[in-house]
């Protein structure tokens, strides 16, 4: 980049806020579910195979990308969840060199029982909030939305 395309101060400034606290957000996030069976790669996992668009599984490589691992981690997260019965691992009938990989029914009752875990933490923390904070937030999550999806892309 020449410096005619760098953002201004305020905006870097902006970047740099936002990027720290998502960052403290990853932290609570991993801390809410501190108890549960499963570790929070484990269970990032099993949430990203409740998205595929078109909910035939979801390729390996896929899933190190959007974990931020290389191909040979998210494999020892796979085998690791396959083994406790929560995904299954299929040929790809569009490419027989590749894997897809599922949820199976346990899988998806893992992932309830974490969400529902993790939603009550969420919900006493934010039970401190006043209703114009929790409006705040409310009104924040859409440009969040947005943001998330520019980087999906």
């Amino acid at each position: 980049m020449t410096e005619e395309q760098l953002p201004d101060a305020g905006l870097l400034a902006l970047a740099g806020d936002f990027r720290e606290a998502l960052r403290h957000s990853i932290y609570l996030v991993r801390r809410l579910d501190a108890d549960g069976e499963l570790s929070a790669a484990q269970l990032s996992t099993l949430k990203m195979l409740l998205e595929p668009a078109d909910a035939g599984g979801a390729r390996v490589g896929e899933i190190a990308r959007n974990l931020g691992v290389k191909v040979p981690s998210a494999t020892e997260q796979i085998i690791k969840l396959e083994r406790a019965g929560l995904v299954r691992r299929e040929a790809d009938p569009a490419d027989s060199r590749a894997v897809l990989v599922t949820l199976t029914a346990d899988g998806h009752a893992a992932v309830e029982s974490a969400n529902a875990r993790r939603n009550a933490v969420m919900a006493g923390i934010l039970g401190s909030l006043t209703e114009a904070e929790r409006a705040a937030l409310a009104a924040a999550l859409p440009v969040v939305g947005k943001i998330n999806a520019s980087l999906q892309s």
